[in-house]
């Protein structure tokens, strides 16, 4: 049975590097790209981390009845909205998929999909060293929001707390202090799946 895994994680918790290293590893794995109205950030590419849309072109999938899920956030650059769309990206017939996503887009797309179709993949990292990693990144961008930066790391206590994880069923977590040993245990998770 083909399944979409969901790497998720508080911010700054590696999952965009190991979401690249998992596509390049294992053969076949295919990617869902999600859609944002936020801006691209420095590194990014429209179609590989995000479909970088206007609230229009969101709005539209919406009316469509595309839209498996939409989260607003009200950030200090004003509201961004992220949301998975169900735009032909997944076929289950032959292929496994890796989808970045948040505990409300998972839940959301184990509603639609059905339960045994979503895994999660929870990636844990000390916050200490997840506050280091977000100023070093937010310090490379041309204009930094550090403003920006620490909004998002106050909601992830929020966003992730321990009953919203229980909640949804969430009880395995990948360590990634160790980025190879992480991935390595995901990988054996991704080959389990396919026994």
């Amino acid at each position: 049975m083909n399944k979409i895994y969901c790497i998720m994680g508080k911010s700054s918790s590696g999952k965009d590097t190991l979401y690249k290293e998992l596509t390049a590893q294992i053969p076949g794995l295919k990617t869902v790209t999600p859609y944002t109205t936020r801006p691209i950030r420095e590194g990014e590419s429209n179609g590989v981390e995000y479909h970088f849309v206007t609230e229009e072109e969101l709005f539209r999938y919406g009316a469509e009845g595309k839209l498996i899920e939409l989260r607003t956030y009200h950030t200090a650059c004003g509201d961004w909205h992220y949301a998975t769309v169900d735009d032909g990206q997944i076929d289950f017939s032959g292929a496994d998929y890796i989808v970045i996503g948040t505990l409300a887009s998972y839940e959301k797309m184990r509603e639609y999909y059905g339960e045994g179709k979503v895994v999660p993949l929870y990636i844990e990292v000390d916050d200490a060293d997840r506050l280091i990693r977000a100023v070093e990144r937010e310090r490379r961008q041309d204009a930094p929001r550090y403003d920006e930066l620490c909004r998002r790391f106050l909601a992830d206590k929020e966003d992730f707390s321990e009953d919203n994880l229980l909640k949804a069923g969430i009880t395995r977590r990948y360590y990634n202090t160790d980025k190879a040993q992480c991935l390595d245990e995901i990988k054996r998770e991704i080959r389990h799946g396919k026994l």
